[in-house]
């Protein structure tokens, strides 16, 4: 079909791929246990993995629901800690900052126990 003088034609709304969830699989250490996270959690696991010890703020990985992000983490049996950090600038205030306390290794893809 041609486009008309002026008006752009549609893009296909229905994508062509399928949409994947990121997933990933943590390996607790030292026991072992193994578990496969999906979508956001797993992309909040993977950062306060990188992390380590400094933690991640809403400031310094920017996601929109961290602190459900954690309340799920923690659901699942992980210790994450939340420390409450002022900040000033243009809109002072505060912000937490989530340090993941349990010893975790992501294992690379495909390899889950």
């Amino acid at each position: 079909m041609e486009a008309i003088a002026g008006v752009n034609p549609r893009a296909k709304s229905i994508p062509t791929t399928a949409n994947k969830k990121f997933t990933i699989t943590v390996k607790v250490e030292p026991d072992g246990q193994t578990m496969q996270l999906d979508g956001r959690v797993a992309w909040a696991m993977k950062q306060l993995v990188n992390a380590g010890k400094d933690g991640c703020t809403p400031i310094t990985h920017p996601g929109p629901r961290w602190s459900d992000y954690t309340f799920k983490i923690r659901k699942l049996g992980f210790v994450v800690e939340t420390v409450h950090e002022a900040h000033g600038g243009q809109f002072p205030g505060h912000h937490a900052r989530y340090i993941l306390h349990t010893d975790v290794s992501i294992l690379p893809e495909g390899l889950a126990a």
